[in-house]
């Protein structure tokens, strides 16, 4: 890393909760949460998960203690920032990436940029509510939708606790910063990069964001090994009453590859 971006790092809020995983773990992971969210989503997983496996959840500015930052707006800018901030959590432990929507595109675009960069790489990532083909993607439209207009929007897809809209200030916390994150998503350009790792995705199975019933399956020809598709009850935000299940059928899938990693 440049002396000037870690200087510029250290001016900003700490991007992944905890700064660093737990010494005792032997594999990390990386937990990316969805658009206008922070790490708070993940706040039961460490619960969940091996003792083994350190997690750490990304917060980006703009949300939660990182407010009083400016959020990202565009793409490129954003994902800069974050691939420097994976970088300097580097400390030689394997990892593995788990990201749901936006999530998951961050975690798709930084799995192929570290591969192209000739840096080590996740052993596997995970993938939740989203497919490179066949899901929603955010218009100019959506992003400049009036308030009230995207409060209906979101609270029918069930994206923030219930109790948050009825809260106005916590509602003029999250919207700016879904807003962000919708005109970043927004700005995403596909390019049809193969993962160069092991891959295995998660769906709902009433995703109101899921435009076609085979989107998943946009994975198979992105990865060299697909580990196949899981699906749950539920809306987009499945992953909030299944967590459990989810956490225990990806952590399979990580220590069998990190056991063939050793040999």
């Amino acid at each position: 890393m440049s002396t000037s971006i870690a200087q510029k790092m250290s001016r900003q809020g700490q991007w992944f909760q905890p700064a660093e995983a737990d010494p005792d773990a032997s594999i990390r992971l990386l937990l990316f949460p969805h658009a206008g969210s922070g790490a708070i989503i993940y706040r039961d997983w460490p619960e969940l998960l091996p003792r083994d496996i350190g997690a750490q959840a990304l917060t980006l500015p703009g949300r939660q203690e990182r407010r009083g930052e400016q959020a990202f707006t565009e793409w490129e800018p954003l994902v800069e920032g974050l691939y420097e901030a994976v970088l300097a959590t580097n400390d030689n432990r394997p990892f593995a990436f788990y990201g749901h929507c936006l999530g998951a595109q961050l975690a798709y675009e930084l799995a192929v940029r570290m591969e192209k960069d000739g840096v080590q790489g996740p052993l596997m990532v995970g993938m939740s509510g989203w497919a490179p083909k066949g899901f929603f993607c955010p218009t100019e439209e959506h992003i400049e939708m009036p308030t009230d207009e995207l409060i209906s929007w979101i609270k029918r897809l069930g994206s923030f606790p219930a109790d948050i809209y009825d809260n106005p200030e916590m509602l003029a916390m999250v919207i700016p910063a879904l807003r962000s994150d919708l005109s970043v998503a927004a700005q995403r350009k596909d390019h049809g990069a193969l993962v160069p790792c092991p891959l295995v995705s998660y769906g709902g199975k009433n995703d109101g964001l899921q435009e076609e019933d085979d989107a998943f399956q946009s994975w198979v020809p992105r990865s060299p090994q697909y580990l196949g598709h899981r699906e749950y009850p539920g809306g987009h935000f499945f992953i909030d009453s299944h967590a459990e299940a989810i956490t225990q059928d990806f952590c399979s899938h990580l220590y069998r590859l990190a056991a063939a990693a050793k040999n």
